[in-house]
């Protein structure tokens, strides 16, 4: 996996959007997909890497592509010049750098297998503990 860089870009003319309200479009978009058991962890202070981390889950290599896709488009007519996404052809993890916004897809038994939410001192959903062991 490559390293991320925190970096807002703005596309020409635009205002780059604060930090809160690219966590909101984030949250939005993952809800709307219907991604499950969606966290958003604080790093302000704790990284410089972004301001906010998004976890969700996706039931399928074709949900998790889709959500990243739609998440995307959305990102860059934020004004977003720039957004990052790995991980879409695997399925299994997919990457996307919002810049102050980092999210991270699974599907279920492979963000069980990572439990990010750990290493940043919070639970796995249930749902992920379950397919973690199962």
């Amino acid at each position: 996996m490559t390293a991320i860089v925190k970096t807002t870009r703005a596309g020409k003319g635009k205002n780059p959007a604060k930090p809160s309200d690219l966590l909101r479009l984030v949250e939005k978009s993952l809800d709307d997909d219907k991604a499950e058991d969606i966290v958003a962890i604080d790093l302000k202070g704790k990284s410089s890497i972004a301001d906010y981390m998004v976890i969700a889950t996706g039931r399928s290599s074709r949900q998790l592509t889709a959500m990243a896709e739609h998440l995307h488009e959305k990102l860059k007519a934020k004004g977003l010049a720039q957004v990052g996404v790995e991980g879409e052809r695997q399925g299994d993890w997919v990457l996307i750098d919002g810049g102050d916004v980092i999210v991270h897809l699974f599907r279920p038994e492979i963000r069980g297998l990572y439990n990010l939410e750990k290493m940043w001192g919070m639970e796995l959903p249930e749902a992920e503990r379950v397919a973690a062991l199962g």
